[in-house]
């Protein structure tokens, strides 16, 4: 499961992230969605453990991601938006490289090869790759260490429509199978009727919860609309050592 209550996040005198709450079960594949700038990537990065925040709190499979940092982050598996590999390595040693990180068996790198069909590649420096190449090897990782928590941060702009089906179905076993997935995607249209929740972000905020079966086709689809409206928690926002948080948070307090 993932839980993330107000967190707040800020780059200098930028407010990101304003008292941002969210759950995203096992079992589901929950979306996050929203307009460019409302704080959906800094949100993955912050669970996937790879940035700190400046109040509230999240947790990855009952672990919490600041205190419980390296715990966390064993029980996650995280794709950027665009993955980056050592441009010398091939595919196999790129694999075979977090695999011995993860503690995987290095067969299971041939399974994950075969799986996202990159056995032509396998000896190819990824360097030579293409986006949609890349993206695949990324997938490869992402299922490499059978992790309870997949974080996909728009997962499908790299991909042909035919592979961005398959990864869908892939993501749709993943859950069956009990893991918890959270994906962030501007490719809405795409994923209507695929997911279990969606959750729309905006300005640093979950601003209300959509209709996975009935996504919009932009983000200012009835902006009025109360149903499901998720409120933000009165709490006021604290640094993690329950000190007062920077003057760029102080406006939040109630």
């Amino acid at each position: 499961m993932i839980a993330a209550e107000n967190l707040a996040k800020t780059y200098g005198p930028k407010l990101v992230l304003r008292r941002l709450s969210l759950h995203a079960e096992s079992g589901q594949i929950t979306l996050l969605v929203g307009p460019n700038g409302a704080g959906k990537s800094t949100t993955m990065k912050i669970l996937a453990g790879l940035i700190r925040f400046d109040g509230g709190r999240a947790e990855v499979n009952g672990f919490d991601v600041y205190r419980e940092r390296l715990q966390a982050q064993r029980s996650l598996a995280y794709l950027p938006q665009s993955p980056s590999f050592h441009p010398r390595l091939t595919c196999t040693e790129v694999l075979r490289f977090y695999a011995r990180l993860r503690g995987v068996s290095l067969s299971r790198c041939e399974s994950m090869l075969e799986f996202t069909e990159l056995e032509e590649f396998a000896c190819v420096r990824t360097g030579a790759l293409s986006g949609g190449t890349r993206q695949r090897l990324g997938l490869a990782l992402l299922l490499l260490a059978d992790a309870r928590v997949l974080l996909l941060d728009e997962p499908g702009l790299s991909l042909d429509p035919g592979w961005r089906k398959r990864l869908q179905e892939m993501l749709h076993d993943e859950a069956e199978r009990g893991k918890a997935v959270l994906i962030t995607t501007h490719l809405v249209g795409e994923w209507n009727g695929v997911a279990d929740r969606c959750l729309l972000c905006r300005d640093g905020a979950i601003e209300r919860e959509l209709d996975p079966m009935d996504l919009p086709h932009d983000f200012n689809a009835s902006p009025n609309d109360q149903t499901h409206r998720r409120v933000a928690s009165p709490r006021p926002v604290m640094n993690r050592d329950g000190s007062k948080p920077s003057p760029a948070l102080a406006h939040l307090r109630p």
